[in-house]
């Protein structure tokens, strides 16, 4: 049996409920997440224990921001996912940070999270360098 869309949902689920016992599930004993945020860019988390760390660390780093889905589809062994997280700044505006996961999926699990996120900044700053 491989992955589905619904279980890929759920996964997003137990993310936003930020439910690491649920989340570790979802994961192959040889798992591997590529996080979004780190200095490679990103940080590579290998391996069961590392992925859980891995996944709590990246949770922190977004608290404070709601967790939303997106849309996923699935391809044979691969997927993928987008999600944003937003929150009212002090200035009242709200800031929204865009994002997609690539999967490799091992049956019904997941193998291989890989994550991007777009940030804020200024396109023209580099321009004017």
């Amino acid at each position: 049996m491989g992955m589905t869309l619904e279980r890929l949902e759920r996964f997003g689920e137990a993310w936003r409920r930020k439910d690491l016992d649920l989340l570790m599930e979802f994961m192959t004993d040889d798992c591997v997440f590529r996080a979004s945020v780190g200095v490679e860019p990103g940080t590579t988390f290998r391996g069961r224990a590392e992925v859980r760390r891995g996944f709590e660390l990246m949770l922190a780093y977004d608290a404070g921001y709601e967790s939303r889905g997106g849309e996923a589809f699935i391809t044979g062994d691969r997927g993928a996912s987008q999600w944003s997280y937003a929150r009212t700044g002090d200035d009242g505006r709200v800031q929204e940070v865009h994002g997609c996961d690539f999967f490799h999926f091992e049956g019904d699990r997941i193998r291989v999270k890989d994550a991007y996120r777009r940030v804020h900044g200024h396109i023209g700053d580099a321009a004017a360098g």
